[in-house]
């Protein structure tokens, strides 16, 4: 065991579970008005279910031993024995504190998916589809990747979440909106953001939180830590002058609400490689990023008529 470390994963932890209200900001300011309230509510809730769940048997059927390649197994529900249990993903740690880390990435996954659905889901339902994706997609995702399991198997790496949060919960939120149709009044009615200072309180929270996101997901207070730190600010800040960038272009100005998408997609896109890519790649992994996204948001979200 090694207290520094334990120390820098817990500090981590919290950071990340700080995320999770910086996306209720970042969303609830980004909506309508008349949504405000429960955009914010969407991603608060998550807080206590997530938590719960993994207590119970998140942790379990993400890390427990192996079954198929695909899911955990039964030993720890409740998180019985994992106070005594032996860490074999970080040995410098207590097997809870890395349970403690990892459980807060399981409660911000699902919150992501909530901003594709606003307006236009009862809470009652979103509700029972936050604790089925977690069993049926989350947990599945996290054991294949990083308990063990059959992507682990083969060699995939994914150092902080871009396959196991990110592109999970994306998939996941781009057919949700499908599958419910757009927002009523979609076509007359002229949807802005409402609070552009609660949008960049929320961007910044999210800045701030992914530090502990990135860098603590090195496991240890160490030189990857801060490998991963670096690189999470370089592409974080590459994406924002990205982003401003095409503002100036195509609207002849920048925008705070830019600049603060920038910075998120930057966060999001160096996720999954922090750990390994080189500090200058992520500048160009940020500053592509930021095109591609805002290519995606005005040509292609128009083309193809989803909301």
């Amino acid at each position: 065991m090694n207290a520094a470390d334990t120390g820098f994963i817990i500090i981590c932890a919290a950071l990340v579970l700080l995320m999770t209200p910086g996306l209720a900001f970042f969303y609830g300011g980004l909506g309508r008005r008349k949504n405000v309230v429960n955009n914010i509510m969407t991603s608060f809730f998550c807080v206590g279910v997530g938590i719960t769940m993994w207590c119970i048997v998140g942790f379990s059927l993400s890390f427990g031993a192996d079954h198929g390649g695909v899911i955990g197994g039964f030993e720890y529900l409740f998180m019985n024995g994992v106070e005594t249990a032996e860490d074999t993903f970080a040995p410098t740690i207590p097997l809870l504190a890395f349970a403690l880390f990892q459980m807060m990435f399981a409660v911000i996954t699902p919150a992501l998916i909530a901003g594709s659905i606003v307006g236009r889901m009862r809470f009652k339902a979103l509700f029972l589809f936050v604790v089925l994706w977690s069993l049926v997609v989350y947990y599945p995702v996290a054991h294949m990747v990083w308990g063990g399991g059959f992507l682990a198997q083969i060699g995939s790496i994914d150092f902080a979440g871009g396959n196991v949060v990110h592109i999970s919960s994306g998939v996941s939120a781009l057919v949700l909106c499908q599958l419910l149709g757009r927002r009523e009044g979609y076509e007359s009615v002229n949807y802005r953001v409402h609070n552009v200072p609660l949008v960049a309180i929320g961007a910044a929270l999210l800045l701030f939180g992914w530090f502990g996101f990135n860098a603590g997901s090195a496991l240890a207070a160490n030189e990857l830590a801060v490998h991963a730190f670096a690189a999470t600010a370089i592409a974080a800040a590459a994406a924002e002058l990205s982003w401003m960038l095409l503002d100036v272009l195509t609207c002849g100005k920048p925008t705070l609400v830019g600049a603060s998408t920038g910075i998120v997609i930057g966060l999001v896109s160096i996720t999954p490689g922090c750990g390994y890519v080189p500090l200058w790649a992520a500048f160009i992994i940020g500053f592509s990023a930021s095109i591609v996204c805002f290519f995606a948001v005005s040509v292609i979200k128009k083309r193809f008529g989803y909301d």
